[in-house]
């Protein structure tokens, strides 16, 4: 099978440090929501004191429909808030995200798809495009990953 031509997927091997405001905050974000999980704490308000932190709360909702449904499938690997480097399913949540923010719903979709069965990609879908607009709204603004 030929490789040549084919993208390098964005984010793989990134550490949180050098990832731009709005990546970082997503991520510390998805691993805040992780953690409150494993202490068996409610997510939402996890969510909205660290989001609130850039004015983005209103992502707390969407960003914790997306991961629930998310989990619903399999087992949904996030790491702690102090992991040196994207682990498990960060890397292709942030780029579902970044992609939908940017319009770019199609590859959004694609992502989402690699992980979710039919019915829960679209639900997780809208919340991603909510999550993204939430950004925006904020003033935080994703790379373009495939740039």
């Amino acid at each position: 099978m030929a490789t040549r031509g084919l993208p390098a997927w964005p984010y793989t091997d990134a550490t949180p440090e050098d990832l731009p405001p709005a990546e970082r905050l997503l991520v510390d974000a998805a691993r805040a929501w992780a953690a409150a999980c494993r202490r068996g704490e409610p997510t939402a308000p996890a969510l909205r004191r660290l989001l609130a932190t850039e004015r983005a709360e209103a992502a707390a909702g969407p960003l914790d429909a997306m991961l629930r449904a998310l989990a619903q499938s399999a087992a949904l690997t996030i790491g702690c808030e102090l992991c040196p480097r994207l682990v498990g399913e960060e890397a292709p949540i942030l780029l579902a995200v970044a992609l939908a923010q940017r319009g770019r719903r199609r590859e959004a979709l694609a992502c989402l798809l690699k992980r979710l069965p039919n019915a829960q990609t679209y639900s997780a879908m809208a919340a991603a495009i909510a999550v993204g607009c939430a950004f925006r709204a904020a003033g935080l603004r994703f790379n373009d990953p495939w740039g």
